[in-house]
């Protein structure tokens, strides 16, 4: 039992004292002795689920990581939540659960340790939402603790080249447009993705992982070793470790998360051409610590900061690449060195961010990440475009394409499934731009990916020549010219549900607009005629979502 002169800690309140013996006396139930309860209890949160390679491995590092709490002197206890597959889900009605389970792992984490008075957490993630919910978990817990990711899956292998989850989307339209036999995608299905891990380029999940390195709360270099190097075990038992460090320091997340930080962590997507959920999920971070930002300070730091990754989806490489080239370190060092990093800020690791960048080695004769006299382009890869058809603002990834200017007719439709059923009708025609609309967070509810779509578009010959633009989400994966975001969304009287087949569009990312060829006029008389699609779910979480959650410009957070 727990002395009354020892140093306060949360789990005091559980523990300590006569009229505690009851909470002692269920967790010796489970195991627990004397002993374990003396120390501070860590927990573990845990996003381990059995249906996607993205978490499938994470009990076998939740066990390296509470080894290594117990080192150093802990007691973890683990916990579970949810997490949804984007890449299994993507093109269903089950997709528009993603986005919102990113909210309910952030409250579930939260809940746990607050009701179990836990004195420091370590999560644990994989899968795309999975990262943003477990961070703004411990954003609001703010107890010391870090986030560990689970690491990247290595690439497949087809018609002897490497290939990622991406290939397969894409292979799709090309099987649809006749460009690909039965047999030959059943292969790539069979080959694409060889075992447990996240989706290999720089999709949403590398992204973040690599976002919250350049945040301070996970450690630098850590998250970036694949899913099944052995040399992941021993990452996450030093982050077991180091989690008892931040306790005995008394380090915590709002002391990391700050206005600095999260533009070391903008900086860090753009140069590595990371997706557009990004803007989503630091909007999402900073509220939690109550730092102010906003949408337009992501464009302010693309023009800053040069593209130098060459990852996909619009690059050659993907993560295990990039870790093996020097990893997210060296990308540190590249920034520092090009005076674009605030190199003061503290990490979980105790030392300053500019401190582990001077720690990068880099691999002679790399040729994934550039260097800074020959960037791949001289601005980073996502910009914010503005106009009359997203007042609020939406969000263009640019890597992997040099289009600066698109316009054409717009061709109209409600729902993900109808356009992708245009696309492989080939009703899609060079010079369109496809309008999605009415799937946003309340409209959808949930904001779901459009990759199904997208990757048609691109798998039937067409990336080039064809433009989108919706208020739903683009996976990781999407690259072409596509606009996400869109706000205000269709569903709340935005412009986008004005939008009539044949109004001409044009996209002008030089200028940084996104407009259609109508009067304010016309579009205001349009929007009194809408008559906007009965809402899918008006009960259970999807209702509610749909009811709270906020404007993608805000992060679509639930208020």
């Amino acid at each position: 039992m727990r002395k009354q002169d020892d140093a306060k800690l949360k789990s005091h309140d559980l523990l300590i004292g006569p009229g505690r013996a009851p909470a002692r006396a269920m967790l010796k139930a489970v195991g627990f002795t004397d002993d374990d309860l003396s120390k501070p209890l860590v927990g573990v949160a845990n996003t381990w689920i059995e249906v996607m390679p993205c978490n499938f491995h994470l009990r076998r590092l939740s066990e390296r990581v509470k080894a290594g709490i117990r080192a150093a002197g802990g007691t973890p206890v683990e916990y579970n939540t949810i997490a949804v597959s984007d890449g299994i889900s993507m093109g269903t009605e089950g997709m528009k659960a993603s986005l919102i389970s990113r909210e309910v792992i952030a409250d579930s984490i939260e809940l746990v340790a607050r009701g179990h008075l836990f004195d420091a957490v370590v999560a644990l993630s994989g899968c795309d939402k999975t990262i943003p919910g477990t961070v703004m978990a411990l954003a609001r817990l703010n107890l010391p603790s870090l986030m560990l990711y689970g690491g990247s899956i290595m690439p497949g292998q087809f018609q002897g080249h490497d290939v990622t989850i991406q290939d397969v989307f894409e292979a799709v339209g090309k099987h649809a447009s006749g460009k690909m036999t039965d047999a030959e995608l059943k292969d790539l299905e069979d080959h694409a993705c060889p075992g447990p891990g996240a989706c290999g380029g720089q999709f949403t999940a590398n992204t973040m992982a690599i976002a919250f390195e350049f945040l301070g709360i996970s450690p630098m270099g850590r998250n970036g070793v694949p899913a099944m190097d052995g040399r992941k075990d021993d990452v996450a038992f030093e982050c077991g470790q180091m989690v008892m460090n931040l306790v005995k320091q008394n380090l915590r997340p709002c002391q990391i998360i700050t206005r600095k930080s999260l533009e070391n962590a903008i900086a860090a997507v753009a140069t590595t051409g990371g997706s557009t959920n990004a803007v989503l999920h630091l909007l999402a971070i900073a509220r939690e610590c109550g730092v102010k930002l906003s949408i337009d300070d992501f464009d302010k730091i693309n023009r800053k900061v040069p593209l130098l990754a060459d990852l996909k989806p619009g690059g050659h490489y993907v993560a295990a690449d990039l870790f093996a080239a020097g990893g997210t370190t060296l990308v540190a060092k590249r920034l520092l060195d090009a005076g674009l990093l605030h190199g003061a800020q503290p990490t979980v690791t105790g030392r300053t961010i500019g401190e582990e960048a001077s720690t990068a080695k880099e691999t002679p004769g790399q040729q994934v990440l550039r260097p800074l006299t020959h960037p791949i382009k001289s601005t980073g890869g996502l910009v914010i475009l503005k106009g009359n058809l997203a007042p609020e603002g939406c969000v263009v990834k640019v890597a992997g394409h040099s289009m600066t200017k698109f316009q054409g007719p717009a061709k109209v439709y409600d729902r993900e499934e109808d356009a992708f059923v245009a696309v492989k009708a080939g009703q899609i025609k060079p010079g369109d731009v496809v309008v999605i609309r009415y799937e946003g967070p309340a409209g959808g509810p949930g904001m779901r990916e459009m990759l199904g779509v997208t990757a048609a578009i691109v798998g039937a010959g067409l990336g080039d020549s064809v433009a989108l633009l919706t208020d739903g989400r683009f996976s990781g994966a999407t690259h072409g010219l596509m606009a996400g975001h869109v706000a205000p969304e269709a569903v709340k009287g935005g412009p986008i549900a004005a939008v009539k087949n044949g109004d001409v569009i044009t996209f002008d990312i030089v200028k940084r607009r996104l407009d259609v060829a109508v009067s304010q006029k016309e579009i205001s008389a349009r929007l009194k005629k809408v008559k906007f699609p009965t809402p899918r779910y008006t009960t259970g979480v999807m209702g509610k979502y749909a009811r709270h959650v906020s404007s993608a410009s805000e992060g679509a957070i639930t208020t």
